[in-house]
């Protein structure tokens, strides 16, 4: 992937993310761009105060993102579309999380760490159903938590929504790969003859 991917992928996450909330039934307590009052404390080394998440802004985000989640899932060496499902539901549950659902589905050991032998397995599926099916792992996952209630609305919404962006990133880097196929469909880097 580029750092373009990642970009594209941060933006859509904010999106579903918003801002500022402090909602009494999410576990996270105050949260603002999808960051919530604990990692803010794990980034910053000391604990966080509301107004140091309410100062957050994008560029202030990012890194965190970057770091914590995308670096985390190793989405650099996920295929288009896939590299963004994978990353929005680390942000939503948790990296291990997300990992783990894309383990079982593609066979291997899930030990919450994508690696040479996951990546591999990824490899060898077909993307546009591993994205559809990592969909709905993840809405399964979701429906099961106890404040389904409160957010599930939200939450089937945004699954939709990233279901719909993954496959759209899918299907334009295969378009680019048709146009030269003497670049990787997934980064656009020259393939080796």
């Amino acid at each position: 992937m580029t750092a373009n991917t990642f970009e594209r992928a941060l933006s859509l996450v904010l999106k579903h993310e918003g801002g500022w909330s402090d909602h009494p039934q999410d576990p996270g307590g105050p949260t603002n761009l999808g960051v919530t009052i604990g990692t803010l404390s794990a980034v910053l080394g000391r604990p966080a105060t509301k107004a140091d998440v309410k100062a957050l802004t994008p560029a202030k985000v990012a890194p965190v993102y970057r770091q914590r989640y995308w670096d985390a899932v190793e989405a650099d060496d996920l295929p288009a579309g896939l590299d963004y499902a994978v990353f929005d539901w680390a942000v939503n549950s948790g990296p291990a999380r997300a990992a783990i659902a894309l383990q079982r589905l593609v066979g291997v050991a899930d030990d919450g760490h994508i690696g040479p032998v996951t990546l591999q397995a990824v490899a060898g599926h077909d993307r546009q159903q591993l994205i559809g099916s990592l969909c709905d792992a993840r809405m399964g996952f979701l429906k099961a938590l106890s404040n389904w209630p409160t957010f599930g609305k939200g939450w089937s919404s945004r699954v939709a929504g990233v279901r719909n962006d993954a496959l759209e990133i899918m299907a334009q880097a295969m378009m680019a790969h048709a146009v030269d196929p003497a670049k990787c469909p997934t980064c656009g880097k020259p393939l080796a003859a």
